[in-house]
């Protein structure tokens, strides 16, 4: 039985570095105006769910962060932000692109066997619509979840993950049921940090390299550090759980753009 899930906005991390030494070697005044030019653009594209970041460490400098409804919507940002001055002195570390995902496993345990108990055959068409009918009423019910809005909370944490698929741990040959006990207690955990820490879970398979990314939002980044230290003893992450690259950083408001290039 594969879990269904409800999918909503698209998602954008684009990690950049800023190239010191060309953008220092410019006049004050250009940077000024490159700067003014590129907070106006990220000024007006905030309310559409645009943020941005100062990163810290050595793995880039700034994040911007992007939900938009489609992914043309999302190409439709990049390629407004890469004619901006400022995108010369700016290159890309990475980048990572996934859509806001919902996971259903108690929902999809209900879902079939209601069906099933109607006598259909399963991906039969009338099947394929009555899931697709239950769906519907789910992302209704969900929608504020599915097409969330940035959080205002100071700090951010991002991180890539896979689920195992070795020879020895494989997640996807577990059993449903088993998977659904694993989650349903694995998902127990972040709801202990309710208040303290905003997740949002953006699945990737079929758009880039890990199956999901997992962006945090707080404003005290220690609870990053708590949150994923206590699921890290949880069965599904000590067991079937590979990590990415991490990265940390702060709110940066257009209007404090300046203070970090200037």
């Amino acid at each position: 039985m594969v879990p269904l899930t409800l999918e909503g906005s698209y998602a954008l991390h684009q990690m950049l570095r800023i190239r010191w030494s060309a953008w220092k070697a410019l006049e004050e005044k250009k940077r000024q105006a490159l700067v003014q030019e590129a907070a106006a653009a990220l000024a007006a594209l905030e309310p559409s769910q645009t943020a941005a970041y100062t990163m810290l460490g050595h793995k880039c400098d700034l994040m911007l962060v992007h939900f938009r409804a489609t992914m043309d919507e999302l190409n439709q940002v990049e390629l407004q932000l890469a004619r901006l001055g400022l995108w010369d002195y700016l290159e890309l570390a990475t980048s990572y692109v996934s859509v806001v995902e919902l996971g259903l496993y108690e929902t999809t345990s209900k879902i079939y066997k209601s069906i099933e108990e109607q006598g259909l055959e399963m991906h039969s068409e009338p099947w394929t619509a009555a899931v697709e009918e239950e769906l519907g009423r789910q992302r209704k019910a969900m929608a504020p979840r599915i097409y969330p809005t940035i959080p205002e909370f100071r700090y951010i944490c991002f991180y890539p993950m896979d689920r195992k698929r070795g020879e020895d741990k494989n997640w996807y040959q577990v059993p449903f049921n088993d998977r659904q006990k694993l989650m349903h207690d694995h998902g127990m955990i972040g709801r202990r940090y309710a208040g303290k820490v905003k997740q949002i879970i953006t699945g990737s398979i079929g758009f880039d390299d890990w199956e999901w990314g997992v962006d945090l939002w707080s404003d005290d980044p220690l609870w990053f550090k708590k949150l994923i230290y206590e699921m890290r003893f949880d069965e599904v992450s000590a067991v079937y759980a590979l990590f990415g690259t991490f990265v940390v950083g702060m709110r940066l408001k257009t209007d404090e753009l300046a203070g970090v290039l200037c």
